[in-house]
């Protein structure tokens, strides 16, 4: 016997984006390592990307996630 069931059909009000059909799902359809969500609407679904890059820039250039380290490599 099984101790986790496959979930198939998602709640309806969750939202996801899938990466691999690049499409907005109402509930999971896709696995989960394809897709991100849950959001709370289909807009923010349909941001998902939009969202990712944002984040990913902020990250990039937040001084606080660089070590000394590695700015000190660039003045040798």
């Amino acid at each position: 016997m099984a101790l986790f069931k496959k979930r198939t059909v998602g709640k309806p009000g969750e939202w996801y984006y899938c990466l691999e059909h690049k499409k907005v799902e109402e509930g999971p359809e896709c696995p989960a390592k394809d897709r991100f969500g849950p959001y709370a609407s289909r807009t923010e679904a349909q941001q998902a990307m939009d969202t990712a890059r944002e984040r990913n820039l902020e990250w990039e250039t937040d001084p606080r996630w660089h070590d000394s380290a590695a700015r000190g490599s660039d003045d040798d």
